[in-house]
């Protein structure tokens, strides 16, 4: 049956999350001030220590129930502890653990054969690697080999991980941590057509902003780029959606002068933007390389690089990934990818993201401080502003909407370069009622923001 015609069935029924020792809340947040880095932040002013879930639910140390709206930035694209995945996992540990990349398993190829199948165009041959950064360091670096050069052009507001070409890569002082020292990246404009960079408005500006790579390329670079790189929508940047025409221009221009198209598939992959697999599709543009991880395999530390024959061949020297693909990972991910082609996730998505969209339009009518309402399937986000005429960023607004959803019991997240956009992105096996359920305590949150 092809899985993006497949009628929908029910999802598992959720079953109640195992008990838990008790946590005291207090002693684990002083602990993680004490022995964590302090760059690894938590949300909210009194962080919550979450001891278990259970598909769109979490529950923290005081056993309060929480309606999860980010699915661990959307990560937990199946909901938390989803029986088919947990139990494959559990098998797979009793049988075999680790082999490193220098063995060939079943778990392996089962993975990699489902990518070929489920991405599009000639996408065939997967690399895999424990997080998003390794799939986009892997990417960028397979570009460069392909093409023989060296500069690679990505968006301002993007983002792409931890790692040190990671950072020069992002689009996002924030998260720019030393001076960037990568040679040859260019950053494009962004497609944000809520902020537009040129001031101009859609559809009448021509889509200036992906014009304007081609002059990038002619005086910022050699004439030869290895790739343009780009989520299809831009998830740390705050769910920015492109107009339709964007990547059909965009990756045009860069193909006209030799380099190829990655598209980093990490947050918007596997039917979260709803309809097709992966988010590019809605724009109708065929990546020479792609890249995944989060929902790939609902929370186990995978990621993936899958390219066509002809881009994937050129990298014949020695490489290694000591913690990608092995057995466990690669089991989760295949348990995480049947029931996701089982449920037709991109359907859910579609469906659940229509009946959410409605809720967040009604909101933007009645508060005067959501500037924008944007994104796709189960992939939406609020832009919050002090002044709907000026587009004056509201963090504090956003601070203070944050703290409010958690007192409602709903967890949602934060993004944005101001900080003041929030994301919603919730298991995309989620049901009708608890999304109603989920935009009645965000109505209240609203009505708390001042």
């Amino acid at each position: 049956m092809n899985p993006k015609t497949a009628a929908p069935k029910a999802p598992v029924p959720a079953t109640a999350p195992a008990a838990t020792p008790h946590v005291d809340a207090t002693a684990v947040r002083a602990k993680h001030k004490e022995f964590l880095f302090p760059c690894v932040a938590n949300y909210y002013q009194e962080p919550i220590v979450i001891t278990r879930g259970q598909g769109s639910h979490v529950f923290d140390a005081d056993d309060r129930d929480y309606l999860d709206f980010f699915g661990g930035i959307l990560t937990l694209g199946i909901g938390h502890c989803h029986p088919d995945v947990t139990k494959r996992l559990q098998e797979q540990v009793a049988r075999l653990v680790h082999t490193s990349t220098l063995y060939p398993t079943q778990e392996i190829v089962n993975v990699a054969e489902k990518l070929a199948r489920l991405t599009p165009g000639k996408l065939k041959k997967s690399f895999f690697t424990a997080s998003g950064t390794e799939a986009d360091d892997t990417a960028v670096v397979l570009a460069k080999i392909y093409t023989g050069q060296q500069e690679v052009i990505v968006l301002r507001h993007g983002y792409s991980g931890r790692s040190h070409l990671a950072m020069s890569l992002q689009g996002h002082a924030p998260w720019r941590l030393i001076p960037t020292s990568v040679a040859g990246v260019k950053h494009a404009l962004s497609p944000y057509c809520y902020r537009c960079p040129l001031g101009l408005t859609y559809p009448s500006c021509e889509v200036k902003c992906a014009q304007d790579i081609d002059e990038l390329i002619r005086t910022e670079t050699n004439g030869k780029p290895a790739a343009f790189m780009a989520e299809p929508i831009q998830g740390v940047g705050g769910f920015i959606t492109p107009p339709k025409e964007y990547f059909q221009i965009a990756v045009g221009i860069v193909r006209k002068y030799g380099g190829v198209f990655i598209c980093d598939e990490v947050q918007t992959g596997f039917g979260r933007t709803g309809d097709h697999w992966c988010g590019i599709e809605h724009w109708g543009v065929e990546p020479e390389i792609m890249t995944f991880a989060k929902s790939i395999a609902n929370g186990m530390s995978v990621g993936a690089t899958i390219a066509t024959d002809v881009v994937a061949n050129a990298w014949t020297g020695l490489t290694i990934s000591t913690f990608g693909g092995t057995p466990v990972t690669m089991a989760g991910c295949d348990a995480t990818l049947d029931v996701m082609e089982r449920e037709n996730t991109p359907k859910r998505a579609a469906e659940r993201g229509k009946q959410l969209r409605a809720h967040l339009d009604s909101f933007q009518s009645k508060y005067a401080f959501i500037g924008d309402v944007r994104g796709m399937g189960l992939m939406q986000a609020l832009e919050l502003v002090e002044n709907r005429k000026t587009k004056e960023p509201a963090p504090k607004k956003a601070a203070a909407l944050m703290e409010a959803a958690k007192k409602q019991g709903l967890l949602i997240g934060k993004g944005g370069l101001y900080g003041n956009v929030l994301r919603i992105a919730p298991s995309m096996l989620i049901s009708k009622e608890e999304i109603d359920e989920g935009a009645k305590r965000l109505d209240r949150a609203l009505s708390e923001v001042k």
